[in-house]
Formats: C-alpha cells, structure tokens, sequence
C-alpha cells in the first residue's frame, strides 16, 4: 500500500484555494465594458475596463455590459397610415449604454423594451400620417422616434444615438396606382413645360418682330431725313447757281447770250456723236450759230483778259 503524506496533501489543499481565491478576487474587463459588482446580493459598484480586485464570496459579478454603440432592429411590421393604408415598416435603432447600473436594474432587458417601444411609437406616428406624407417624411419619423425612445431610454441609461427607418413597403395594387400617379404627373409636367417654352419661344418671336418693325421704321426715317437732306442741298445748290446766274448776267449783258450760245453748242456736239451716218446737220439759223461762235469767242477773250 501507499502511504500518503498527509502533509503534502495540505499543501495542495492550500495552493488550489489560493487560486481559486485569486481567480475570484482578480476582475479583469475590456475596455469595450463594464462590469455590475454584487455585494450579498446588493449593487455594490461598477467597474470599467482594466484589472480590479473585489472581496470573494462577498462581491459577486453580476454582469457584463457593453458600452460600446450597438443597434437593434425593428422588426418588420403591418401598420395602417391615416388614410387606410396597409404598408410594411422596418427600422433600426442605434443605442449606446452611458449608465450599466440602471441598465441593468430599471427594466429587464434593455433591447427588447427598446424595440417594443420603437414598434408602437412608429405605428402611432404613422398613424397620424397619410401615406404621400409617410413616404416623402423619413426624417420626420426617424426624429419622432428618437426623441420618443430618447425620453424612455433616459431612464434605463440608455443613450438612443440615431433612429433609421429602413424599408417602407406598400401593397402592389397601391404601388401600381402610384407609378401611374407618378407617370401622369410627369406627362402633365411635360405638357406644362412644352407650353410654357412654346408661349417664351412666341413673345420672343413677337418681340423680335417688334424690333424689326421698329429697326425697319427707323432706317425709313433716316432715309427719308438724308433724301430731304439731299432735296434741301440741291435745291441750294440751285438757288445759289441762279442767283450767281443772276448776278453775272446783271454784271455782264453778254452773260445771258453765253449761256444761250454755250446750251446751243452743247446741243450741237451731243447731235454730231451719234454713230447714225444717215444725217445731215443744218443749223436753223446759220447766222445765229455763227453769231453764237462769236460771242463765246468774245466771252471767252474778255475772260482770259
């Protein structure tokens, strides 16, 4: 038989309880957590993340929360908008822990009170709702949510970080009905642009024509001011030749006679061009032609004099 050294056993008697002492004495939690101590079965503190040291029998952990952000979703659910419509709503919900010991203690589990909570707050605000308003007013729900679960969540030291609603479904006769609304007020808004740009492209067209009229108004003014002009300078002109006329023939008694025989001469070269060979040229006063001659012969000296 063997003989047991009683000693020995002691020894190892003590050793395990040590390190079983030491293993519920020493607590040593992530930094993602915190920790509820029990004191008899009392809170008795909260411990953060790092290593901890508590008294064995008498504290006892009691659990184990994370504080780090974490979501929960909203489960998909049938609710009737204002104007009795049945369409499906899910959601998510973003939470973080600020507070393990009310987390833990004020209500039984924190995510499912959330989660009820969050699936009645959206059934009554849409219910207050009408489906155009639901649709176009996420943000509206998600800020009603958030501040209806912000006030509840308050008291089990909750922090609810942001509310998001995922998926709004409607029934297929509905989104049918929809998509036809949709195609007809895009085919109205068509018709409406086509005839505003249409009535634009007509007062411009009406405007452009004005301004032609008016463009076209005023180069028959200016041409009528230059012909007046024109009619003015050369009804100056001849007054001015006439009077000059005037003056010569008052100056001269032979001014007149020049003018007479200079238009008679003139008269007689234009006849003597012409390519007609079929012509006899006779003066019908020879002696007045030659008294012509004589007096421009005259004039002509006196001139040079």
């Amino acid at each position: 038989m063997f003989e047991i050294d009683l000693s020995y056993l002691w020894v190892v008697i003590l050793l395990l309880l040590i390190a079983v002492f030491l293993k519920m004495s020493i607590k040593i939690v992530s930094q993602s957590d915190i920790m509820i101590i029990e004191r008899l079965g009392k809170f008795n503190k909260e411990i953060s993340g790092g290593f901890h040291v508590i008294i064995p029998f008498l504290d006892i952990p009691r659990a184990v929360i994370t504080i780090r952000e974490q979501l929960i979703n909203i489960e998909r659910q049938q609710v009737i908008t204002k104007d009795n419509v049945n369409i499906t709503v899910d959601g998510i919900v973003y939470l973080k822990v600020t507070n393990g010991k009310m987390a833990l203690y004020n209500v039984e589990d924190y995510k499912k009170a959330i989660s009820n909570l969050a699936m009645t707050t959206l059934r009554g605000e849409i219910g207050g709702m009408n489906l155009d308003d639901t649709l176009s007013s996420r943000d509206r729900l998600n800020g009603a949510l958030q501040i209806a679960l912000g006030g509840a969540a308050d008291n089990w030291g909750v922090k609810i970080m942001r509310v998001e609603i995922s998926e709004i479904s409607v029934p297929l006769g509905i989104e049918e009905a929809m998509n036809l609304q949709m195609k007809a007020e895009r085919e109205k808004r068509a018709i409406e642009l086509n005839a505003e740009a249409k009535k634009v492209a007509m007062i411009r067209n009406a405007e452009a024509q004005k301004q032609e009229q008016v463009l076209i108004a005023e180069a028959i003014e200016r041409m009528a001011d230059a012909k007046r002009y024109e009619q003015i300078a050369i009804a100056q002109g001849q007054k001015e030749a006439m009077e000059n006329i005037n003056k010569a023939m008052q100056e001269s008694p032979l001014a007149a006679e020049f003018l007479l025989a200079k238009d008679r001469v003139e008269a007689f070269n234009e006849f003597a061009k012409s390519a007609s060979k079929d012509k006899i040229l006779v003066p019908y006063e020879s002696a007045d032609l030659i008294g012509a001659i004589s007096i421009l012969k005259d004039f002509i000296g006196r001139k040079n004099a």
